[in-house]
């Protein structure tokens, strides 16, 4: 900014005031000095200055005028202006500006002394009076009745707003910014005379810290005062707090040198200072209270209209510390991502010709999260077809490690227990259904999960979507590189298995450690079907989980650790179980599309069990005596086509919420009596064999649920009236249903009654109508 002024009127006044101003925003200001105006030209130094300014300030007071020097400096600038775009903003200085514009008052008669002296070219007069009278035609400031203070501020404030403006290259090839910094400017509320902390929150590499730097880039401008302090969890880590403090008053108040001792007279400097002064100020990258308690401490902090944003991975830690909102940073969509690597691939916003595959391949394997797409597109620009697929084939067996170096971060700060929690839902769980029995494993395992599972998620880990676990593809692939890294070379000394080949190389080659904790062999085909001896698993001492698909284990299971927890043998080839089978502390055993034709007798050792899944088992004939397991809460016999028989002990299990027998074709041995007072769903539908519901005994009042459609059933037992609880009840296409008590529908909790295609019924009992229901579905039927 070149400050062009007559010295006598407002050196040591206004224009002394504007210098500092600009200079504390940090903005490089030419204020000419006496010494350089004692020759009769313009000197070449002056001259530079006015070209290479942005910006010119004429300060045009009583007596400007009268100075040639400062005439001559005003035609250099509006030439400049023509040429250049140097941009002009006038300050009339206690002057009207139509005294500027027509030359009159004082104006009219410096220019009659002018035109007096023989040493003036009246040439150079006229380009004076030109220069003027274009500069008096801009719209500036006029000191009507204003403080000088509030000129100064708004100046200060459109300059500022300009160079954000002009030289902002934050945004130019940031894709999916605009709409992002939108939704965070209605939060900010600017113009607003409240204190706000904002939070913005995402995981590693998302793009918190540039949301905040185009934030900061596009407004800080409109503060007294503002200060953006980066990377805080790397510099207080090597530098400590004391250095954070300095910096954020040093750039504050463009002062140098700022003495703190520690940290506490850091935090009473910063209140004092700038609780009265509106600032904007960005901490990015916070993950401990520390930080914010020494740099931000609370809203009383700072002066009315202050805008305070905080980054963090943690968003936990930002409601801990009283942000009024928080913005979640999702990741790109998939035309935003597409569009940002191709820019880093190709410097263009969509792929070349012949990589738009290879592109799109790169794309999904980054998950929409900018730092992947940037690093990876980056990686490979300029690159032919052929290092590309080699980059691909690489990727997949070696993720790139700067960018799960930067996803680490947040697996870094965890505790011990969240540690291993992530790791092995990373391993093992992601997908799951995170229900009761899921938490009760977990719980199992000494995670407490309620706490840690929250944590997970708000330090954006983990997510959370229809109920199911899951995490960005790339903090899976993060989580096993660490497990990797436990034993590069030799997995059996790794704590958790996964890949096939390193299941496959421990299992055949029996080097198991006690090291394994947790093991996945998932093989595709049963064609690729493998035989393991379960001597395998005998030095696995530690193992908790075992889920293995088309595979078969020969000889004894007392080899199987008495530690597990967690079994699921999809396709299990065994006809039966050996009662040795060790499993005291089974929480779940699932043997879906097993062949398993008769489970073991008088199950006595799986008290602990709670989730048991047969189902696909085509050749499961009947089920056990289920009295050994009284903690059963989940029984799903789906599919057991051969399935004729469920044993008395099903109908007393009292823990049990969950029992399904959909598509037990030959099921007709049922208990004649039922008392499962947990019981929530229910599914007997397409039993087609299925005659007799049985009497309802005792309190089953959490029953919500009952599918019967398809089955073979006549009537409703008048028990039926107990189910008080009792939300949806299906009996469609049960042709040979023909009474229906009326009691039934009276039952408050009912709101679904189907009794479509029911061809044998012909009417609900002494019916007229009352009742709760909201669904009614009685196509197929003689109901009127």
């Amino acid at each position: 900014v070149f400050l062009n002024f007559h010295g006598e009127d407002t050196r040591k006044s206004f224009t002394d005031h504007l210098y500092t101003a600009l200079e504390k925003k940090g903005i490089i200001t030419f204020k000419d000095d006496e010494k350089l105006q004692q020759g009769k030209y313009i000197s070449q130094e002056l001259l530079k200055a006015i070209r290479e300014s942005r910006y010119a300030i004429p300060i045009i007071s009583k007596n400007y005028a009268s100075s040639r020097w400062c005439l001559t400096e005003l035609a250099q600038i509006v030439e400049c202006m023509r040429e250049t775009g140097l941009t002009i903003l006038p300050v009339f200085y206690h002057v009207d500006p139509s005294e500027v514009r027509n030359q009159t008052g004082a104006f009219a008669k410096a220019f009659a002394r002018h035109e007096e002296d023989p040493n003036i070219d009246m040439e150079k007069i006229q380009t004076w009076r030109v220069s003027l009278k274009e500069v008096g035609n801009i719209s500036g400031w006029h000191f009507h009745l204003r403080y000088e203070s509030t000129i100064v501020q708004e100046i200060n404030e459109r300059i500022l707003q300009g160079l954000s403006r002009n030289f902002s290259t934050l945004s130019k090839d940031l894709v999916g910014i605009e709409s992002r910094v939108e939704e965070m400017m209605n939060i900010l509320g600017i113009g607003l005379d409240d204190v706000r902390f904002i939070g913005i929150h995402g995981m590693g590499g998302v793009g918190k810290t540039t949301l905040a730097e185009v934030i900061y880039d596009r407004i800080s401008y409109q503060f007294e005062a503002s200060s953006f302090i980066a990377c805080i969890r790397e510099v207080t880590r090597n530098h400590g707090l004391v250095s954070l403090q300095k910096r954020l008053l040093s750039k504050i108040f463009m002062e140098r040198e700022i003495n703190i001792w520690d940290d506490r007279e850091g935090m009473n400097m910063i209140r004092n200072r700038l609780r009265n002064k509106k600032v904007f100020l960005v901490l990015d990258d916070v993950d401990r209270d520390q930080h914010l308690t020494a740099l931000a401490g609370s809203h009383d902090w700072f002066g009315s209209g202050s805008r305070i944003i905080l980054t963090s991975r943690d968003s936990h830690l930002l409601k801990r510390h009283g942000v009024n909102d928080i913005y979640k940073v999702n990741e790109l969509n998939n035309d935003e991502a597409l569009q940002l690597f191709s820019l880093a691939a190709f410097k263009k916003p969509h792929p070349k010709e012949h990589y738009v595959d290879l592109s799109k391949g790169f794309v999904k394997y980054a998950q929409g999260l900018p730092l992947a797409l940037k690093v990876l597109g980056s990686s490979l620009f300029g690159r032919g077809t052929n290092a590309w697929k080699g980059a691909w084939d690489q990727l997949k067996v070696n993720p790139n490690k700067g960018i799960l170096d930067v996803l680490q971060v947040g697996f870094d700060g965890l505790e011990d227990l969240q540690k291993k929690l992530f790791l092995d839902i990373a391993c093992f769980f992601t997908g799951e259904v995170l229900d009761s029995i899921l938490m009760d494993i977990l719980e199992s395992f000494g995670y407490y999960p309620y706490l840690n599972i929250d944590i997970l998620m708000e330090k954006c880990l983990i997510t959370i979507s229809s109920k199911r676990l899951g995490m960005h593809d790339l903090l899976q692939k993060m989580g096993q590189e660490i497990i990797y890294d436990e034993s590069p070379d030799e997995p059996g000394r790794r704590s958790r298995l996964w890949h096939c080949e390193d299941v496959l190389h421990v299992l055949k080659n029996n080097i198991g450690t006690e090291v394994i904790e947790g093991i996945v062999l998932n093989l595709p085909n049963k064609k690729d079907q493998e035989r393991f001896n379960v001597k395998a698993f005998s030095k696995m001492k530690k193992l908790r989980i075992l889920k293995i698909r088309n595979t078969s284990i020969v000889n004894s299971f007392s080899n199987l650790c008495d530690k597990l927890l967690n079994l699921h043998w999809h396709s299990n080839p065994l006809r039966s179980i050996p009662t040795h089978f060790r499993a005291d502390n089974l929480i779940e055993l699932r043997f879906p599309c097993s062949h398993i034709k008769q489970l073991w007798k008088g199950i006595s050792r799986l008290g602990s069990l709670k989730r048991f899944d047969l189902s696909g088992s085509q050749y499961l004939l009947e089920t056990p005596d289920l009295t050994g397991v009284p903690n059963l809460e989940t029984l799903d016999l789906e599919g057991c086509t051969s399935l004729s028989k469920v044993h008395k002990s099903v109908g007393v299990l009292k823990q049990l919420r969950r029992l399904n027998l959909h598509a037990c074709k030959r099921l007709k041995s049922f208990p004649n009596e039922i008392s499962m007072e947990s019981l929530e769903h229910f599914y007997l539908s397409n039993c087609s064999r299925f005659e007799k519901f049985p009497d309802i005994v005792g309190n089953m009042n959490s029953l919500r649920l009952l599918y019967l459609n398809g089955t073979a059933i006549k009537e409703l037992p008048l028990s039926f009236k107990s189910l008080c609880g009792l939300s949806i009840l299906s009996l469609h296409n049960c042709k040979k249903l023909s009474i229906f008590p009326s009691v039934i529908c009276r039952c408050s909790s009912l709101k679904i009654l189907d009794v479509s295609n029911c061809l044998a019924l012909g009417g609900i009992q002494d019916w007229n109508g009352e009742g709760y229901l909201e669904q009614l579905y009685t196509g197929g039927t003689a109901i009127k």
